[in-house]
């Protein structure tokens, strides 16, 4: 199966070719060549085949799994800079450390726009402190860029204090 980059550079040698058959186009045009209508469909073709292979570039991203990473729902997503995940009550802080560098990896999209360059994803639980009562409790946040897929500067941020009342029982 083709990665990624194997597919722009093909798109960009395609690209070329497509520049090249219309260059070539337009010359026939000029001195009148008898396969000059041939070489629009072969420049049309060559130009819609370029499209689909650097769109194809875009749609075969497959993202790596991280290990003891938990099952999360997207709970609230602006679609730009913002989103919340919930996670279960009784995660573990190498659960949750995981789960947070999984959800960096998941929701990052191109398409993403805000305000600044930066995406914060932030973690909650629910917790019943009460019978009948529940309460968010927002366990860490994740600071990531926008523009990169695989930011290196991206800070994982975990809430101790809301990890320990994870592990008190309720009253």
């Amino acid at each position: 199966m083709f990665e990624t980059d194997q597919l722009f550079a093909s798109a960009q040698w395609s690209g070329i070719a497509t520049i090249a058959f219309a260059v070539l186009t337009v010359l026939a045009f000029l001195f009148k060549w008898g396969f000059r209508f041939r070489l629009v469909g072969v420049t049309s073709f060559m130009g819609v085949l370029t499209g689909a292979i650097f769109a194809l570039g875009f749609g075969l991203y497959t993202r790596p799994s991280v290990v003891d990473a938990v099952h999360y729902s997207r709970v609230f997503d602006t679609g730009a800079s913002q989103v919340v995940i919930a996670v279960p009550p009784d995660i573990t802080p190498t659960q949750l450390e995981a789960t947070m560098r999984q959800a960096s990896l998941d929701l990052f999209s191109p398409g993403r726009l805000g305000q600044g360059n930066r995406m914060t994803i932030r973690v909650r639980t629910i917790t019943h402190p009460q019978p009948g009562v529940s309460q968010p409790l927002f366990l860490g946040e994740v600071q990531r860029s926008l523009s990169t897929r695989e930011d290196e500067q991206a800070r994982y941020t975990t809430y101790p204090d809301a990890l320990a009342q994870l592990s008190q029982p309720p009253a």
